[in-house]
């Protein structure tokens, strides 16, 4: 018995790189992404991240002496199903936490699941903004640290007339809402904005394209904002190029397109074509170096590339895996205590802090397409931006404020009354 108690435990340090983990017990990381339907093309990707950095941690001995297991689903781009699958995640599977969500509307879907069992929900997109909840640590960039800055960037070239053209959901609207309070603020006529929704998937941009050209032509810089989600980017793009509008004449700033969406069409005519990230495959520090490393590594694929969310990923995971050492414990209750001031290194050269109002510091980058589909980095604010979870542009939203921290527990304090909306 004892000798094959022995081959055993010399069995599983071998299969996990030289560490042995507790044989009867795992640390289960729920991982839901889209595989199938309109946003594959982006949450793909964000799979395989999981599954690198989840393979790289278990190399290093796990997590308090445990195995950790992926549990992969696929809620197939359809945002009553993200909901259905966090809770089998929950519930049945048992995850510690949950690592998924593109668009907002999936979010959505997922945050009374989370909220009402209790669990953690890792979100690393960039999005609206206007939330906060216990129960959810958004990675990715808030208004402030995206879309403002970059309307600022266009401003400071010239630009006074916009077109802001964005998917029919929750994210585009609300952050055109913030961004049209903010361009009337800044002194931009209604008859200078320009909006235009289209549902998931759309593909015949033909006279939407037109429409912007026709905008463009009254004589003052013209500038496209970008929400435009999945996969209408591609036809989106080459409509683009299809009618010669160039950046010369009406630039594009995009706030869901980077180098995975980029890599599935010609760049060339894009080039000079913006987006607004924290972060670019192109950055040059050793930290993204080792990381992209890593990545050929694990997929076998030197073409596969790297972008924004993958590392808002990233540093969401290692985050969560510093909080749980920190409480020697994977309870999310106690979890979402310790993650509250954990700061982890970012990929830009920098580190990423986990705020009270469960947002991180991020930097702020504008890069131009390459001919490449790389960015070239053409502006990048001096330190790190804290997210801010409520507009300060908008009538409802710019007295609140977010302290998960105790006594105060509170998404939306109101600074004006002191009272605590829920």
């Amino acid at each position: 018995m004892k000798r094959k108690l022995l081959a055993s435990s010399i069995l599983a340090a071998s299969l996990f790189g030289g560490h042995a983990f507790a044989a009867d017990d795992t640390i289960k990381v729920g991982v839901l992404h889209s595989l199938s339907g309109t946003m594959a093309i982006s949450e793909t990707t964000l799979k395989d991240t999981m599954l690198m950095l989840i393979d790289e941690q278990n190399k290093k001995g796990g997590l308090l002496g445990k195995k950790l297991e992926p549990v992969v689903v696929d809620p197939a781009s359809n945002w009553p199903l993200f909901a259905e699958k966090a809770r089998e995640l929950v519930q049945k599977d048992k995850v510690s936490a949950i690592f998924g969500c593109w668009t907002s509307v999936s979010r959505k879907s997922v945050l009374p699941v989370v909220e009402e069992l209790n669990s953690v929900l890792f979100y690393p997109v960039q999005y609206e903004g206007e939330e906060s909840s216990k129960n959810v640590f958004y990675t990715g960039a808030a208004p402030n640290q995206q879309a403002i800055p970059a309307v600022d960037y266009l401003m400071d070239q010239g630009v006074q007339r916009w077109a802001l053209l964005g998917t029919d959901y929750v994210y585009p609207r609300t952050t055109n809402k913030i961004l049209e309070a903010y361009l009337k603020a800044k002194g931009v006529k209604a008859a200078d904005i320009m909006v235009n929704y289209t549902p998931f998937g759309h593909s015949d941009w033909q006279s939407i394209v037109a429409d912007v050209k026709k905008f463009g032509s009254a004589g003052k810089k013209t500038a496209v904002v970008s929400t435009i989600n999945g996969d209408a980017n591609v036809p989106f793009y080459k409509e683009l190029g299809n009618q010669g509008v160039s950046a010369q004449d009406i630039p594009v700033v995009a706030f869901s397109v980077g180098e995975e969406e980029l890599s599935g069409i010609d760049t060339k005519p894009l080039v000079g074509h913006l987006a607004a990230w924290n972060y670019f495959e192109s950055v040059d520090t050793p930290a993204n170096k080792d990381f992209i490393e890593k990545w050929h590594k694990f997929t076998g694929k030197k073409e596969r590339v790297t972008n924004d969310p993958m590392e808002a990923t990233y540093i969401g995971f290692n985050m969560w895996v510093k909080a749980v050492e920190k409480a020697g414990t994977t309870d999310p209750a106690k979890v979402q205590d310790a993650l509250i001031g954990v700061s982890v290194p970012n990929l830009t050269g920098g580190y990423a802090a986990m705020m009270p109002n469960h947002h991180i510091t991020k930097p702020v980058l504008i890069g131009e397409i390459q001919d490449d589909g790389q960015f070239e980095v053409v502006s990048e604010t001096k330190g790190t931006v804290v997210g801010d979870e409520w507009s300060d542009f908008l009538p409802g939203s710019k007295d609140l404020i977010s302290d998960w921290r105790k006594p105060l527990s509170c998404g939306n304090f109101n600074v004006k009354t002191g009272k605590c909306g829920g």
